[in-house]
């Protein structure tokens, strides 16, 4: 299968590619702004001695120019697409009084636009059946715990949700399929700033084993659909 993961340098994106790497036929495109973090992901899937392979792709989702920029070189790698996880995210932990415009911008072309442009700019790419997995947060769920400090980052969150909601009305007749996970509280990097000191209950790993599963199969039975996968919230 050709699958692209963005957020791919560090925490639950890492270990997703990881286990695509481990089965046999994968190509994987691995994208974030880190080259040495992907390059080391690179040699580390290599040991899996499995006919997949990672390609390292070192791109600024915020700011970069997808059209001219990124989707020519992963056409180069795949001719098409299954499945696209957006993964990429940013966190900032301010609160309201001490948020600025700056960090809005941020928060906002991370976390939504990213994805949006990334979407729009492969859908003549996506084989039919395809399934593009959208990485949301507890904090982006109507009804849920919301936290001090985390106001943009929720609210960026939430927007890609309702995004993935319209997202696959409009790629029905595509065959596309588009959903959206919620996740609760898994110990990453990210967690970690939000939360410091915080142990959450699950490991990227196993959050990653059901993302890929998911991102395999929950097209078969869901669509436009804001998924909670959550144990905790802090």
């Amino acid at each position: 299968m050709n699958i692209i993961v963005t957020g791919a340098s560090r925490g639950i994106g890492k270990e997703l590619v990881n286990l695509f790497a481990q089965e046999s036929g994968n190509i994987i495109i691995a994208i974030s702004r880190n080259k040495k973090l992907l390059d080391e992901l690179k040699k580390d899937c290599e040991s899996f001695s499995t006919n997949s392979t990672v390609f390292p792709f070192p791109f600024d989702l915020s700011s970069g120019d997808m059209v001219n920029g990124l989707i020519p070189d992963i056409k180069k790698v795949i001719p098409s697409v299954d499945i696209l996880v957006n993964n990429a995210g940013y966190l900032v932990n301010k609160s309201v009084e001490d948020l600025s415009g700056e960090d809005f911008d941020q928060l906002f072309n991370v976390n939504v636009k990213s994805a949006f442009l990334l979407v729009q700019a492969l859908i003549p790419h996506f084989n039919p059946d395809a399934h593009i997995v959208n990485i949301s947060s507890m904090g982006g769920f109507q009804g849920s715990a919301k936290f001090p400090g985390l106001s943009l980052y929720a609210a960026s969150k939430g927007a890609l949700a309702i995004f993935t909601e319209c997202l696959a009305e409009e790629l029905k007749d595509k065959n596309i399929k588009v959903n959206c996970l919620a996740l609760g509280a898994v110990q990453t990097e990210m967690l970690a700033e939000a939360f410091p000191g915080y142990e959450a209950p699950i490991q990227p790993q196993e959050m990653a084993a059901f993302i890929k599963n998911f991102a395999l199969t929950g097209h078969q039975v869901y669509n436009g659909k804001i998924l909670p996968v959550s144990l905790s919230t802090p």
